[in-house]
């Protein structure tokens, strides 16, 4: 069950539909009263012909050097991939097709495998550059993480001395009360959990969101690495949105089979899904191993950066590049859990299946 804040846009009637049919068949959780209220019974037929999905790949192969990333180089891509990806034909415009000056933008990066594996502050300082220049003022920025220590190993606080934005955890903000994730599965609570103390019938069921997330934005920036994740294949734009967003997830984390169910029904909350404006992957470099410890002799350099809406259409292509890079090393593969991506497509949150996405090369 998720309760959601009375403030947030509801979802709407199909992808209520989908949640029903995914929770039915699973059996790991049920949708809130007022959800329930609204939502017409499944359908039985056949889902529709999905459109096709975009996404924009922007290369450049003086993006890296050693495995330094160029900020000048990836400034360039940045703007390069906006524009593609929007349309228009300046900067600002392409920025104000996705997010409006009234706007507070939470710019969400994986930190904790540090600075060469997880998201490259390079990229962050990009988009900001842009933001700025866009008509965005620095105290409407704030780019974040689960743990305020894995964003100042990672350099970030460089953005406030060079910028001013705002650098914050997700999980020293605290957690909202009054808008939480439920299922039967009790978690073993830890110390920065919501409910980590207290006692009584249904303690450790409910995964609790951020107040950061809950008040401090209104639109999200997904910015990715391309980087292996041993259980969901990447770490993408589902795993890093909503494994930092919440509390109590150690009860999905080890297990792929709870994991495919909680992770898309976490981001369908409006809460979450609903805030997020643009999904973006740093293929700068592609971990094909280690997860969150940075093993860059199982790396390749891409050079590349793409840009879309789907986050579903996004971690697939990032779990097949992932996947074609081990082969080309030789690697041995892990059983992908594409379940989980499935499970997203059934709620609608985006294409699963890599003939429906037009990947479109962006020229320089």
């Amino acid at each position: 069950m998720f309760a959601t804040d009375l403030n947030s846009k509801n979802p709407g009637p199909a992808r209520a539909a989908s949640f029903f049919g995914i929770a039915a068949g699973l059996g790991m959780a049920v949708l809130g009263t007022a959800l329930r209220a609204q939502a017409p019974a499944p359908s039985t037929g056949a889902l529709a012909t999905p459109e096709l999905t975009r996404v924009v790949r922007v290369s450049d192969p003086k993006a890296i050097h050693g495995f330094e990333a160029q900020s000048e180089t990836v400034r360039s891509m940045v703007e390069r991939g906006l524009l593609a990806l929007s349309g228009k034909k300046d900067i600002a415009s392409a920025w104000h097709e996705y997010l409006t000056l009234e706007d507070r933008v939470g710019i969400k990066v994986v930190s904790g495998p540090g600075k060469t594996s997880g998201t490259r502050v390079a990229v962050v300082d990009a988009v900001i550059h842009g933001l700025l220049a866009a008509g965005f003022s620095a105290k409407q920025i704030v780019v974040w993480d689960r743990h305020i220590a894995d964003l100042r190993q990672a350099g970030y606080f460089a953005l406030t001395e060079r910028y001013g934005v705002r650098v914050a955890g997700a999980s020293e903000a605290g957690y909202d009360n009054e808008t939480f994730y439920e299922s039967n599965s009790i978690g073993k609570l830890i110390w920065n959990d919501h409910e980590f103390g207290k006692t009584g019938e249904g303690i450790g069921k409910k995964s609790f969101i951020s107040k950061l997330v809950m008040r401090d934005m209104t639109k999200i920036i997904l910015i990715s690495p391309l980087l292996n994740h041993n259980e969901i294949g990447v770490s993408g734009q589902f795993a890093s949105l909503v494994l930092g967003s919440v509390d109590n997830t150690l009860r999905f984390e080890s297990d792929p089979s709870k994991l495919a169910v909680t992770v898309p029904e976490m981001y369908a909350m409006p809460a979450l899904g609903d805030k997020v404006a643009l999904c973006m992957v740093d293929a700068l470099i592609c971990q094909y191993q280690g997860e969150q410890t940075p093993l860059l002799h199982y790396s390749a350099r891409l050079n590349q950066i793409w840009f879309g809406k789907d986050p579903v259409a996004l971690d697939v292509l990032s779990i097949r590049e992932i996947e074609k890079q081990r082969q080309t090393a030789k690697v041995p593969s892990p059983r992908l859990n594409w379940e989980l991506y499935q499970n997203a497509f059934l709620l609608q949150l985006g294409i699963n299946e890599p003939r429906q996405i037009q990947v479109i090369e962006a020229a320089p």
